[in-house]
């Protein structure tokens, strides 16, 4: 009877011990989530304004040529 309390008892402190280190490791991966999608945002911002700036340059290209043909 002895062995079947003490095995309870070591069941249930394990328990609390791996729900407490699961709660602490997510914890951490949400924090890793959090600046990783932070970088991902800004990573984002400056792909949208690469291609806002080479739809520009295709512009002046465009305008660069047809001056050309009007002044030749």
């Amino acid at each position: 009877m002895e062995s079947i309390v003490v095995a309870c008892i070591t069941g249930v402190v394990t328990l609390i011990g791996v729900i407490l280190s699961n709660s602490k490791s997510q914890a951490v991966m949400e924090v890793k989530l959090d600046a990783l999608t932070a970088k991902v945002e800004k990573h984002n911002q400056l792909i949208e304004r690469t291609y806002r700036l080479e739809e520009g340059l295709s512009v002046v290209r465009n305008d660069i040529e047809t001056l050309k043909g009007k002044a030749g």
